[in-house]
This record gives structure tokens, sequence and C-alpha cells, in this order.
């Protein structure tokens, strides 16, 4: 029988990443501080970067170190897994701020899930290098909060490229961005004296229909694609089961099965929305109050799908046991309030609270270029508040808020976030206690390749945009 019609499907990943590790050597770090990213604490403790992986933590003593590595004596430093930085736009807003630059928020429509990120990054944006000389090993590149649904981040490796699928992070699930309170309303419903075209939705009323009918538009995509796939499931295997030869002449060998059913049209945008349904891209949602934000977990039972972290979040102190109960991590600042009214009934112990919570998930985010460069100080300032307020919270702890909860988050926790054998060596050496205003990143390790070295300006990246323009006579 000739081969049958085949199965009609598109790819998942039709711009894979093409990320290869720099170049890295075997190291032992030892004599240091260090914090595990679990929320443990080595005192006088080493790690070993073997093949671009953790490979051992602790005490040196109980190591098997092979001859002739690489040593660096860390004594009176500290060692951590590397920053990630769950909300950045770098790349999408970069530097210089020009409005031939701004790729963020495609504006066309309250829905734009067909967008991704990745197609306006820019790899030369400078910002990229200030945040490898924070600590910064991964990010979340998100489009902006114009819209319900602003389209799909891209999770990336803080490390030098010409194009944004070399800095892709390999394995790391796509995300959705989708947004809620005042930007939809204002950008859309104020009409020319916003930012886009006008129209729906007006009010946060709008806004929660906005989002209902969407997902209510995945909802019939995706049960048509589940039928479709279910019926050529059956008709294959019909097609390839033996039939019984009729009572004529004819051979049962020149029995032609039927045609396959026909697959739905396909939709860019809703293939995203029902890559959400089927929990293979992981929701990222802009939202300052708690009503809201409470509003947004009743949308997503209703529909079945999880919201993986609220952003922003300044009031998520007052629902902090709803995040817990529901999995989902509060995504923070350490400080910033009372810019516009729904953001503020802002605390500054807003990050420790939602760390408190049984099960609580809190991390600290930037959304800011140069937030980014020194989250570890954002981080510092949340964990004195919490503390000045009774909360008691260890610095290791602390530290979960920019390495485990955020891979927790971006679904890349089984590959970095910690420094646990096996994961990738992304770990940085700070000059002192990393919550210190007066510490640095001395050395940054991405796969255990060095991406920052401050002792080293050939081993501090530097983009093309920054080298100048030839001059007036070397132009042709």
């Amino acid at each position: 029988m000739k081969a049958l019609p085949a199965r009609v499907s598109y790819p998942k990943d039709p711009f894979p990443s093409t990320y290869k590790p720099m170049p890295s050597q075997d190291v032992l770090i030892r004599n240091a501080t260090v914090f595990d990213g679990l929320g443990g604490e080595v005192k006088n403790g080493a790690v070993l970067l073997q093949g671009g992986k953790v490979t051992a933590i602790g005490s040196e003593a109980a190591m098997v170190i092979p001859a002739g590595i690489k040593t660096i004596d860390a004594s009176g430093k500290w060692v951590t897994p590397g920053i990630i930085d769950i909300h950045s736009h770098l790349g999408v807003y970069p530097s210089p701020g020009i409005s031939a630059h701004q790729d963020g928020n495609e504006v066309s429509g309250p829905v734009t899930a067909e967008v991704w990120a990745e197609h306006g990054l820019w790899p030369q944006d400078p910002g990229f290098t200030r945040a490898m000389a924070g600590g910064v090993t991964a990010m979340e590149i998100l489009p902006g909060s114009a819209n319900l649904f602003g389209g799909r981040g891209v999770i990336i490796k803080a490390v030098p490229s010409r194009t944004a699928q070399g800095m892709k992070f390999p394995g790391a699930p796509y995300t959705l961005k989708m947004a809620c309170g005042e930007n939809p309303k204002r950008v859309y419903g104020y009409g020319n004296g916003g930012e886009g075209p006008g129209g729906k939705p007006y009010s946060r009323m709008g806004n929660v229909a906005g989002y209902r009918e969407a997902w209510q538009n995945a909802t019939e995509y995706k049960r048509k694609w589940d039928k479709y796939n279910a019926d050529y499931d059956t008709w294959e295997k019909e097609a390839k089961s033996p039939k019984p030869k009729d009572s004529g002449t004819q051979d049962n060998k020149d029995d032609k099965p039927g045609d396959p059913p026909d697959a739905p049209d396909r939709n860019l945008q809703l293939d995203t929305l029902m890559g959400v349904l089927n929990g293979e891209i992981l929701v990222q949602q802009h939202c300052y109050r708690a009503d809201e934000m409470a509003q947004i977990i009743d949308i997503s039972k209703e529909f079945g799908y999880h919201v993986s972290a609220f952003h922003h979040g300044v009031e998520a102190y007052k629902i902090a046991d709803l995040l817990a109960a529901n999995g989902i991590c509060g995504a923070l600042w350490a400080d910033w309030w009372g810019f516009k009214a729904e953001a503020y009934d802002g605390i500054r112990e807003n990050l420790p609270m939602v760390h408190k919570a049984k099960g609580g998930c809190a991390i600290v985010h930037s959304d800011d270029a140069y937030g980014i460069q020194r989250l570890n100080q954002e981080a510092a300032k949340a964990l004195a508040d919490g503390l000045k307020a009774g909360i008691n919270i260890t610095k290791a702890e602390a530290w979960t808020w920019l390495s485990r909860n955020p891979a927790k988050a971006l679904g890349i926790l089984d590959k970095t976030g910690t420094l646990e054998p096996g994961k990738g060596a992304d770990v940085v050496i700070w000059s002192g206690d990393p919550f210190s205003v007066y510490t640095r990143a001395d050395l940054v390790f991405v796969d255990g390749a060095v991406t920052w070295d401050r002792q080293d300006a050939n081993s501090q990246p530097v983009m093309d945009f920054e080298l100048g323009q030839p001059g007036e006579g070397d132009r042709k």
C-alpha cells in the first residue's frame, strides 16, 4: 500500500536556539561563602565546575578534585548562582532609547498573542553587557504591557551573540505576556490620547471581557485540533488495518482508504493561546492590584490554564496566601510604588510577606535597564525592610528571590537557578557580601565560561554599536 497522507502539524519551535556555550575550562572555586540558591549557606565552601556543569558543592575536603585543575581562591568573597531577571525589556527597548528602537509593544490591537519578543530583540543592546556586569546569567525578554495579550516572551542567556537565536536558552519554554489594569484600557480606550488606535477595552470590565473572549476562541480552536487529531488517529488505524476480501474478483490490495480528515485552518494568534491551554507556554501577567490578580486566577480556572507569575504585584502582600495556594509566584520590586493609581497601595515589606506565606514564591525583578544592573541591591533593600518589620529571613533564603524562584517560574529550574550537581555552571563570584552596596561581581560564568571578568578588560564584552562611527573620510 502507498504511504498514507501525513498528519497536518506545525513546528512548535520554528526559530530554535542556536546557542553554543563559549569555551570554558574546569575550575575549583575555594574558600568562599557559598549561597546554594536553595536557601542554604556553606561557610569556607567550595564549588567545582567541570564540563560547563556544577559537579560538587560543599566542603573541599569531601570532593574528588582532578589533579592540575585551575583553582580560584575566593577567600573573603561570596559565590552564588547567577541572577535570573524574570522581567526585562532589554533588546526590545534598547539603548539608545530612540523611536526607531521601540519594538516592545505591538499596539495594533489589544490581543496580539501572535507576535514574539525575539523578533524585535536587538542583540547589540549595550544593556546586555551591563546586566552581565551585574551578575545576571539569564533573563526573560517580554513584550510591553500595552495589550491584554502582548505576545510571546523569550528566555535568553546573558551572552554575546550576533542573533537572538544565539542567545535563546535551549530547552526553555516560551512564555505569554499578559497585562491587566490601567495600561490596556489607557492605550485603547483613550483613543488619540493614548498610544494605540483607540476602541475596546475602555474599562476594567472591557479588559476582563477581552480576556474571556480570547480564551473562548482559543478553547474552540483547541477543540477543533483535538478533534482533528482524534479523527486522524481513527482514520490512520482503519487505513492500516487489513480488510477482508469481497466476494468479487478484486483483491483487497487494490482497496484504498478514504480521504483523511481535513485539518483546521491555522491561526498564529490562537496557536499561542492553545499552547497555554496545553501547558506548553507559561503565562507571565503584569498586574498591580490584589483584586485584579484574584480575578485573573478565577479566569484561569474557568478556561483551564495556570498563571506562572504576577509581575509588579504592588498589592501582592494582600493576597500572599492566595498566590501560594495557587502555586503562583510574585515577581516584585523592592520599593517602586505610587507612580500611578493602581500602584499606590505599596509597602516596602511586600517581597518578604509574599516569601513568608506558606508555599510562597517571591522574585525580585527589574523591568528596567538600570535596575537589572543591581538586582542584588534591590533584594538587599527588601530583605532589610522585612527584618525591620520582624520578618526573619536569612541572606541565603533571600537569594532564592534572585535565582531559584525565577528559574521555577520560567520552567528552567531543572537546568539552572541553584548550585546543584548536574545543573549548568551559571555562577557568580562576588567581591564581598552580595547584599552590600559596595560589592561587585568579580567573575560571572555561564555554562562554565567566563562572560564577565571585572579585572580583565578582554573579558568585558563590548557591543559593536559602542565602537563608534567611522570618520567622514572613511565613509564611501
